[in-house]
């Protein structure tokens, strides 16, 4: 097993300490409510636009889209149009396909030695689920939580809360979102301790950010339904953040928020420095965004500037006695 996940582990928990000591014995509510929050916002904009810039930047020598199907060629074959994008549309498709259903992922197939010792091949679904429930849940507690950032609340974040919560199972009223992005998180964690092919890959940078998403889900659900914080005092602080005046409520709130607080500000200052940044990234892949159209239109290589050359007509010319004294042959004499 690999133990890289241990590192990881053990600094998400000191960090969590550090904010908890921080602010409950130090008193530094302003450094890990206000400045902490700000200079990650700011870290996380610089650097997901310079990731952005950068990767536009990158020229595309060659057309290399990903395809899983026939691609258009003579009228009578069929072609697949999502699986190989012809057009700008079918393109668009794949795209939308890929983002919001992570169709590829839908496909994933597993290698492996069947009977004979043959090789197999099984289609195994667990893990686009997981990936649609952990990623589908994160989209609706944030959302959700931007009514803490927002006066009057949207009606959309008021509409997505009553659907999240329309169990009503207990008093506070339970929010799926919050224990499926728990289970989502721990499930995937999982996968990566205990899969061996997996865990070999696996370093502490893959692990960091999965257990500052289940520092995050286990801080929340234990603020609504554990340890009870006041919930106006939190929207006064964010409010504050959210126009530009920031200030601390009267009275305080409790040091678990700002554990929470801080391990949200950890996550988006670390994302564009992460694979999170894929993200963003998705949509400047060139194996997801270039049409399959290589046979019918010339894919012109934007480093094809003019380089000098050397023939090898020169070359004869520049060494043709020492070819000659060395018995290589020559086209002339």
């Amino acid at each position: 097993m690999n133990a890289a996940y241990l590192y990881s582990l053990v600094t998400v928990v000191v960090l969590g300490l550090i904010a908890y000591a921080g602010v409950e014995a130090a008193g530094l509510d302003v450094l890990f409510g206000v400045i902490i929050p700000y200079l990650a916002f700011i870290i996380f904009l610089v650097g997901f636009a310079n990731k952005i810039i950068d990767w536009s930047k990158s020229a595309v020598p060659f057309k290399i889209p990903t395809t899983m199907g026939q691609q258009k060629s003579l009228a009578w074959i069929k072609q697949n149009k999502i699986d190989s994008p012809y057009t700008t549309g079918q393109v668009v498709i794949r795209m939308l396909l890929e983002i919001l259903l992570f169709r590829s992922l839908f496909k994933n197939t597993r290698t492996g030695f069947g009977a004979g010792r043959r090789i197999s091949y099984k289609w195994v679904i667990w893990l686009w689920l997981f990936a649609l429930l952990f990623h589908y849940s994160f989209l609706v507690v944030v959302i959700r939580h931007l009514r803490f950032f927002t006066e009057p609340v949207p009606f959309f974040v008021s509409f997505l809360e009553r659907i999240d919560g329309m169990l009503q199972i207990l008093l506070p009223n339970i929010f799926l979102s919050g224990f499926a992005l728990l289970a989502g998180a721990l499930l995937l964690l999982v996968r990566r301790v205990f899969l061996p092919k997996l865990a070999y890959i696996s370093r502490p940078a893959d692990y960091f950010p999965l257990f500052l998403i289940i520092g995050i889900a286990v801080t929340g659900l234990m603020m609504r339904y554990l340890s009870k914080v006041d919930v106006i005092r939190i929207k006064e602080l964010t409010m504050g953040l959210a126009t530009l005046q920031p200030s601390i409520p009267e009275g305080g709130i409790s040091g678990l928020f700002y554990v929470h607080l801080f391990f949200v500000s950890i996550l988006v200052a670390y994302i564009p420095f992460s694979k999170i940044m894929h993200m963003g990234g998705i949509f400047l892949s060139p194996t997801r965004n270039l049409a399959n159209n290589s046979r019918a239109k010339r894919h012109e290589n934007p480093w094809n500037y003019p380089v000098k050359t050397h023939t090898y007509e020169e070359y004869e010319e520049d060494f043709r006695d020492k070819m000659k004294e060395a018995g290589i042959p020559v086209e002339k004499e």
